[in-house]
C-alpha cells in the first residue's frame, strides 16, 4: 500500500483531522482496526471488498464507514485507490442528520444518508480532477455545503477526552457524575454524537492503546495488567474481538495502515 496524508482547510479542521489517499498496486487484503470516529471513503479506482459474518460485501463508490467495536477484514483489487476523509471525534455530527449510533457496525452508501440524494455528479466532478489536491478541495467544498450550523456538543467531546486520558479504563456512572450528568442523560448524547456507547467507545480506546503497546516489544501478560485485565484468556477473547486475530498473530501479521 502506498498512502500519502493530506490536511484540512482552516475552515474544516474543527471537524476533519485529515485525508488519506491509499493505493494499492497489487492485491492486498488487510486487517482495519475499529476507530473512534467514523470514516467518509471515496473509491478513486478499483474495486474493495469486505468480508462480514462470513460473506463479501463490495463497497459502494462512496460510503460512510460507522464506528465499530471488532476488526474486519479489507481486500483491494490491485490498482485501487480511495480518499478517505478521517473526521475527529464528533466531528462528522454537523454533516449527517442521522444520529451516528445508526450508522455504527455499517458501511452506508452516502445516498442513502438522508439529505444526500444522487452522487453520481460527485463521482464524475471527482474523477475529472487532475490531482488529489483537486479532488481534496472539490470534497471540501462538498462538505462546506453540508454544514448544518449544529454547535458541537461540548459535553461529550469533554467526555472523550476523559476517556482518552484514562486509556479507556473509567466507569461510566462516575463519567457522567463528573460532568454533572446524569448517567442516562449522558449516555443517549454520548452515543447520538460519538456513534457508540461510552463503554464501547471507551473499549475501543483501551485496545487501541494495547495495540501501541504491543508494537513497542513489551510482553502481553504487562500488557493485559496495565490494560486491567487479570486473567489472560479474557485479553486474549477482547484482543480477538478488537483485532480479528489472536495476539501472537496480530503482533507477527505487517502493518498496512
Amino acid at each position: 500500500m502506498i498512502m500519502h496524508t493530506y490536511f484540512p482547510t482552516p475552515e474544516l479542521s474543527p471537524f476533519i483531522k485529515s485525508y488519506k489517499v491509499i493505493k494499492t498496486p497489487a492485491e492486498v487484503v488487510n486487517h482495519v482496526l475499529p476507530e473512534t470516529s467514523p470514516v467518509m471513503v471515496f473509491r478513486l479506482s478499483g474495486q474493495v471488498s469486505i468480508n462480514l459474518n462470513g460473506g463479501t460485501n463490495v463497497l459502494e463508490p462512496i460510503v460512510v464507514s460507522g464506528l465499530r467495536k471488532s476488526g474486519r477484514t479489507m481486500a483491494y483489487q490491485s490498482g485501487t485507490t480511495n480518499l478517505l476523509v478521517i473526521f475527529r471525534e464528533g466531528g462528522i455530527a454537523p454533516f449527517v442528520r442521522e444520529p451516528l449510533h445508526e450508522l455504527s457496525d455499517t458501511n452506508v452508501p452516502m445516498n442513502a444518508l438522508d439529505g444526500f440524494g444522487d452522487t453520481r455528479l460527485l463521482e464524475e466532478q471527482l474523477a475529472e480532477q487532475a490531482s488529489h489536491v483537486a479532488r481534496i478541495a472539490l470534497i471540501e467544498r462538498f462538505l462546506l455545503s453540508r454544514l448544518s450550523g449544529k454547535t458541537p456538543d461540548y459535553m461529550v467531546l469533554a467526555a472523550i477526552q476523559k476517556i482518552r486520558n484514562a486509556g479507556g479504563q473509567l466507569r461510566i456512572r462516575e463519567l457522567a457524575a463528573s460532568l454533572h450528568v446524569s448517567q442516562d442523560v449522558f449516555e443517549k448524547r454520548f452515543r447520538r454524537v460519538a456513534g457508540l456507547s461510552a463503554k464501547q467507545f471507551s473499549y475501543i480506546i483501551k485496545m487501541k492503546s494495547v495495540v501501541e503497546q504491543g508494537r513497542t516489544g513489551q510482553t502481553l501478560a504487562q500488557i493485559a495488567l496495565d490494560a486491567g485485565y487479570f486473567d489472560q484468556p479474557h485479553f486474549n477473547k477482547d484482543f480477538k474481538l478488537f483485532t480479528g486475530l489472536t495476539p501472537t498473530e496480530f503482533f507477527k501479521s505487517p502493518v498496512l495502515w
